[in-house]
């Protein structure tokens, strides 16, 4: 059937192309060399699991959903870091007496664009070291840096912190998806990767939310203050209950036995013995892989001659700038006539988005393997990653929508829950697409994808600092109907691009598999 994606036949096994239904017949089970998949159901489980205890695989649900919860709920303070500080503009521009595309610039731009390139090397870390150490390490410098925001005296000292608090929050970009990908299998992660996007949004909009109440009532140094507590509680329960997910499996020890009865001598292999939990608390295990760091580091350039990665780049970036630019205009909207909302109430305009990104969230997430799965099996089985795509209908619609509408309805003036309702709109779309291209690049190349997801940050760093250097002068300069349908038209011209990628993907996928540039990469 294969629902539109167009076969390879020059390559046998295409990666990222998985039976999820494989039928053991009678033919099978009397090969002695066949040996039955392992499943959870009828679903055949991707990738397998080995048999150590060690491998996060085998861990309990409980302790997959402890790691991912706690993971997730540091990602989601460290990404309300940039947005939470857009309702201070004012605050601080009478401060330092500084204007406001510079705040947006150094204050905004600066901590995502060195976010973006602190991915490069906190990736590469985690492969040579693991990912334990990297996320422990990068919670103690979010909670010194938050500590100097509190007390920074001057604009430079703030526009310095956040260059190293940029830096500090790499991890949290790229290595949780990363870790998903390391503990759940193909039919969860659509799932899973909604519990951390749940807490993205959460950074997104109740950030601004809680910001704006802390500002107005105590100043912006303290969403700092704040924010270096809450890292206080996390960082112990980083320590605990998030171990080494980084696992391998080595070769195990062996053990000779002579049967007697027989005259013959065995080889067995020994199980690998569980590992104690004063084992799973030690941070540094020394190196994990024998991969070179700076090799690691430059890993996601070369990357970008990957189809997928390049497509799940812009397409992500896109999606996620907008929402920076609305964080962005939020208050140079809001706070102005006819609305004249204070820095509290603008706040409280996120709290709607976050009730709407909450159930999109959830949505998005179920319908990320469900629909996959019903495709799957309406496919004799088959599970091509471009289903993961079918998503990005809707994304492109709503978020297009959503973009005239709310430009349209500010620049005629229209009530507040007019704009704010095309807001919550776009808020919905954005984890279809996140949701889609996290799951497309990780089912793709599986083990190019903790440097993918640092292509892909890279590049919506950069896109959020351009943005950021002129999208306030751009508003207004031009007004909120040129910005958003300006806006509205390039997002439906990247988000077009699922459709060829759809078709195609499969026979992409199998040029990379062919090549041998790709495949020294």
């Amino acid at each position: 059937m294969g629902w539109g994606v167009l076969e390879d036949k020059r390559y046998p096994n295409i990666p990222g192309t998985v039976n999820l239904n494989e039928k053991v017949d009678a033919s099978k089970l009397e090969d002695w060399e066949y040996e039955e998949p392992k499943k959870r159901g009828d679903t055949i489980l991707q990738p397998q699991p080995s048999d150590s205890p060690n491998d996060p695989l085998n861990w309990s649900t409980a302790t997959k959903i402890t790691i991912l919860m706690i993971l997730s709920l540091t990602a989601g303070v460290t990404v309300s870091l940039g947005p939470m500080i857009t309702t201070g503009f004012d605050e601080i521009a009478s401060t330092f007496h500084v204007s406001t595309d510079q705040i947006s610039f150094s204050i905004v731009g600066l901590l995502q664009l060195t976010t973006g390139a602190g991915t490069f090397f906190t990736a590469a870390a985690a492969v040579v070291w693991g990912k334990r150490p990297v996320f422990i390490l990068a919670t103690i410098a979010l909670l010194g840096t938050s500590a100097w925001g509190f007390f920074a005296a001057s604009f430079i000292s703030l526009t310095i912190m956040r260059v190293f608090q940029g830096f500090a929050a790499a991890p949290f970009e790229t290595l949780i998806s990363a870790t998903v990908s390391e503990i759940f299998f193909v039919h969860e992660k659509g799932k899973m990767l909604s519990i951390w996007n749940l807490f993205v949004m959460g950074g997104v909009k109740l950030g601004q939310l809680i910001a704006g109440f802390i500002i107005q009532n105590l100043g912006f140094k303290f969403t700092f203050g704040i924010c270096g507590l809450l890292y206080a509680g996390i960082l112990p329960a980083m320590y605990f209950f998030v171990p080494e997910t980084v696992f391998f499996d080595k070769d195990r020890e062996t053990e000779v036995i002579f049967d007697k009865s027989s005259l013959r001598v065995y080889e067995i292999v020994l199980p690998d013995p569980p590992k104690t939990y004063r084992q799973r608390l030690t941070i540094f295990q020394g190196r994990v892989s024998k991969a070179g760091f700076w090799r690691m580091s430059f890993k996601p350039l070369p990357l970008i001659t990957f189809p997928v990665v390049v497509y799940a780049a812009f397409t992500y970036s896109f999606y996620a700038a907008g929402l920076t630019l609305i964080a962005l205009l939020q208050d140079t909207i809001f706070s102005a006539a006819p609305y004249n909302l204070s820095s509290s109430a603008i706040g409280l305009t996120n709290l709607p988005l976050f009730a709407v990104g909450l159930v999109g969230t959830l949505i998005a997430g179920y319908c990320a393997d469900f629909v996959v799965q019903l495709m799957t099996r309406m496919n004799n089985g088959i599970y091509e990653p471009e289903f993961r795509l079918v998503l990005m209908f809707v994304a492109a619609t709503l978020s297009t929508i959503a973009y005239v509408g709310f430009g349209f309805s500010v620049a005629a003036g229209a009530p507040i829950y007019i704009p704010i309702a095309f807001l919550g709109v776009q808020t919905f779309a954005v984890p279809f697409a996140t949701s889609s291209m996290f799951t497309y690049v990780m089912d793709c190349h599986n083990n190019h994808a903790a440097q993918a997801f640092v292509t892909m940050n890279f590049v919506k760093a950069l896109l959020s600092l351009v943005m950021s250097n002129f999208v306030n002068g751009w508003f207004e300069t031009s007004g909120p109907k040129s910005v958003f349908l300006t806006v509205a038209i390039a997002n439906l011209a990247v988000s077009a691009a699922s459709l060829p990628m759809y078709i195609f993907g499969k026979r992409l996928r199998s040029k990379i598999a062919r090549s041998a540039f790709h495949q020294k990469i």
